[in-house]
C-alpha cells in the first residue's frame, strides 16, 4: 500500500516538475525542475527493485545537469538562475504537439494489450538485468563510465584557463574587467 501511495506521488511529482521545465523563467529553475522530475523517475524505477537502472538514472541526470550549470556559468558567462529565458518558442504549437504527443502514448498504454509473463523472474533481477544489456563487459562499461566523468571535468577545466573570477576579482560587480589587450597588456 504504501509503496503504491509513493509510486502515484512521484508520478505526479514527475510531471508536475517535468512540465515546469516550461513554465520556468530561468535555465537554472529549468534545469532543477528537469533533475527533480528525472529523479523522481528514477526512484520509482527504485521501487521497481530495478536499483540498476533506478541508480543509474538519478546519477545520470544529477551529473548532466550539473555539467549544464558548468558550461552556462564558465562558457556563456550567465548566471544562470537570473537569466531570464523560455523553453518554448512556438506556445500554441508547442502546446498542440504536447497534447497530442500525451494524448496517443496514454491511449497506447490503456488499449495495447499487454503480453502475458513467461516463466519466473531471475533471483537477483538487478544482475540480469545488467547481464543483459552489457553481458560479459559489464566491469569494462563501468571503468569507462568514470572515464568519460572523469574527462568532462578534465576538459572544462583546460578549456576555461580565464573565469569570470579572473576577469572581475572578488567583487563581480567591479568594471571595467581585466581583459588583456592585444599585445598581452592587460587594463
Amino acid at each position: 500500500m504504501i509503496t503504491a501511495i509513493s509510486f502515484w506521488a512521484l508520478a505526479v511529482v514527475a510531471v508536475l516538475s517535468g512540465a515546469a521545465v516550461f513554465w520556468v523563467n530561468s535555465m537554472a529553475r529549468a534545469s532543477y525542475s528537469l533533475a527533480l522530475s528525472f529523479i523522481a523517475v528514477g526512484v520509482q524505477v527504485l521501487l521497481l527493485q530495478q536499483n540498476y537502472i533506478g541508480v543509474v538514472t538519478i546519477l545520470m541526470m544529477v551529473m548532466e545537469m550539473a555539467v549544464m550549470a558548468v558550461y552556462m556559468v564558465m562558457f556563456m558567462g550567465m548566471n544562470p538562475a537570473l537569466m531570464p529565458m523560455s523553453m518554448v518558442h512556438d506556445k500554441r504549437h508547442a502546446l498542440a504537439v504536447a497534447v497530442g504527443v500525451f494524448v496517443a502514448l496514454t491511449a497506447g498504454v490503456l488499449l495495447v494489450p499487454w503480453p502475458a509473463r513467461r516463466g519466473a523472474p531471475a533471483q537477483d533481477v538487478t544482475a540480469a538485468l545488467g547481464e543483459e544489456l552489457m553481458g560479459p563487459k559489464m566491469l569494462a562499461m563501468i571503468t569507462v563510465g568514470v572515464v568519460m566523468a572523469v574527462t568532462i571535468v578534465a576538459g572544462v577545466v583546460l578549456a576555461a584557463h580565464r573565469t569570470r573570477y579572473d576577469r572581475f576579482g572578488d567583487d563581480l560587480r567591479r568594471r571595467p574587467a581585466h581583459d588583456p589587450q592585444p599585445g598581452g597588456v592587460g587594463r
